[in-house]
This record gives structure tokens, sequence and C-alpha cells, in this order.
């Protein structure tokens, strides 16, 4: 949506003379979805930012996880209203580099929130949750609840889309590495050879693809017992699956996102364990770097020791275990979003 200038000149005067970011001062938000409750509160974030510091912004989203066409049209889009920045959640994060580098050369800063681009340096800086150390997370944890049965567990991953970006294999890698599986190749999924890996389907992102992916999973090995899922809906329609064959209560299921309805799902036993990460926190910063960029050409930094600003991760599970730091539920309610 775009923010009205009128109604914000009383309030963000300040905030104007503070940031020196002018009336024409444009941004745009660029997501996967506008459905998803993690872009939601994304959204959320930069349009509370952007009003406060007298910036307009401009929100586009694909149909589905997966709309690659239309995140190049909205780019485009953003190039031609003369936009000073853009912050945008890829679904293809290779194909999408060319536009990213078409914006970037007419002047406009361009981060990537929450799903690195390929190559990572593609856009100016990118503010995201470390999605290995998610992984890892998970990973870790449902090895050690199983305990010497890890030795001879049945996995499942519900990864996100074929094409595979940048957060589908950060997450997917780093939950096998928690878990104590070899990568072969840590920039892709699908080539392991561990026997424990049942196999990899993709979900899409959502409650119908992860149905659909467990369905096709249980149907190659219905010994299944641990299913690790690329975000919390996924997790929802792989539960109902195992439910309808009525082995609900014999899965670890473990996810990533932090949600208010993930989160509530660990609460009551859906979900064993989900990384929390944190979304409106990602687009308020960047919505603060475009205004400074604005202001004096500056860019952001990364976090010390990586190519990216760290936005922090947290695990959430009622069940914890020793040497995993966690919090319950109850915490990751009252820090959830969506």
């Amino acid at each position: 949506m775009t923010i009205s200038m009128k109604a914000l000149l009383g309030s963000a005067a300040l905030a104007l003379a503070a940031t020196g970011a002018s009336a024409e001062t444009g941004a745009c938000l660029i997501t996967k979805t506008d459905t998803n409750p993690f872009f939601v509160k994304m959204k959320e974030g930069a349009e509370a930012k952007a009003a406060e510091l007298g910036i307009t912004l401009k929100s586009y989203a694909g149909k589905i996880d997966g709309d690659h066409e239309a995140q190049v049209s909205a780019i485009e889009a953003c190039i031609a209203d003369g936009a000073k920045g853009i912050l945008i959640t890829a679904s293809d994060t290779k194909a999408i580099v060319d536009s990213v580098k078409a914006a970037r050369d007419a002047g406009l800063l361009v981060i990537a929130l929450d799903t690195p681009l390929d190559p990572i340096d593609a856009a100016d800086a990118t503010f995201a949750t470390d999605n290995f150390l998610a992984g890892e997370l998970i990973g870790k944890w449902a090895a050690a609840t199983l305990g010497a049965e890890a030795a001879n567990a049945r996995i499942a991953l519900l990864d996100l889309a074929i094409a595979q970006p940048s957060v589908d294999v950060l997450r997917d890698q780093g939950f096998l590495q928690g878990f104590g599986i070899d990568l072969a190749d840590p920039a892709k999924w699908g080539d392991e050879t561990d026997p424990r890996i049942v196999g990899h389907d993709v979900t899409a992102g959502n409650e119908e693809g992860g149905l659909k992916a467990m369905e096709s999973l249980l149907a190659k090995d219905p010994e299944i017992n641990v299913v690790y899922t690329i975000n919390e809906p996924a997790a929802a329609g792989a539960y109902e699956a195992l439910k309808a064959v009525g082995r609900e209560g014999e899965v670890l299921i473990v996810s990533v996102d932090g949600g208010c309805p993930g989160v509530t799902n660990v609460k009551d036993g859906v979900i064993g364990a989900t990384s929390q990460q944190y979304p409106l926190q990602m687009a308020s910063l960047g919505i603060e770097a475009i205004a400074a960029f604005a202001k004096d050409g500056s860019k952001p930094v990364p976090t010390e020791g990586k190519d990216f600003f760290d936005t922090g991760v947290t695990l959430i599970t009622d069940k914890p275990v020793e040497g995993v730091e966690s919090i319950d539920s109850a915490k990751g309610l009252e820090l959830c979003w969506g």
C-alpha cells in the first residue's frame, strides 16, 4: 500500500528532520505472497517504520510462493516510480539477480529480507535470520530427543521448491547437519546418501503442499518418524497427513518460523520444536536503511563475521534437551507474530 504523506505531515515532521528523508523518498517491499503470516508481519513492520520516517511505501507480492514473474514486474515498477530502495524476499534467488542488478544500476538500494540472493552479494545487503542455524537448532533438538534411536531414524524432509531458493537450502542443510548427517554438497539438498533419509518433497510453503508432500513420502515409507518442514504452514499440513493414518502421536515434527499459529502448535504438541525468527524487525531495519541511503548514500554493514545482518533466531519447545538452548511456548507466544 502507499502511505499518504499528507496524513503524516504533523507526526512525521520531526522524524523527517532527524533522518534527512524527504517527502519524495519512496521505498518498495516485495514479498513472496501477501497471505503467509510471516510476510504479513513483514509488511506491518515496513509500513510502521515508513510512516514513522515519512517514507512512501509501495508493497507487492506474488500470487503464490514461487511467483517469480510477479517479482520481476514489481522491481520494474519500483525503478519506474523512482524509488530509493527495494526490500525483497525473492522467490527464485538466482533468476531474480538480473532484475536486482537493473535496480542497483538505476541507483536503488536493494536489500534482501530473510532469503539471501544467490550470490548473496547480488543485493546491497541482506537482513535475515541465520537460516542455517535455524535448521541446525531443530536438527540438534530432534537428534537429542531421539537419543540412541536417532541412529534408526526415518526422516522426511518437506522443502520449499524445486528451484531450491537459498532459504530452502540453508534450513534443510542446517537441519541435517544438526541431526548428524553428512551433507555432501551443502549448496543444495537431495544429494545426501545417508540411509536414514526417506526423501525430499516440496510444499510451496503452505498447508496443502505440506499435506500432499507428507502423503507422498508416507507412501514411500510408512515408518517415517522424523519430519523436517521448511515452515509451520507446511508442518500443519504434514500433521494432518499423519493424523489421517493414525500416526500423529508417533512422529517428531520440527519447523522454522515462530509465527503465533506455529508456536500454538508447539504448545498443542503438533510441532515438537520450531526456530523463531523476527520478520517485523527485518523489515523495520530495512526501511531505516533505505532512509539512511536516501539521506547520505550510506549502506548497511553485515554482522561481524557474517555476510549478512543477523536479525536473530530462538528455538521454541516445551521439551527442552540438554545442550540446546531454548525457550518454552509460553515465552514464544509473547514474541510471536501473525
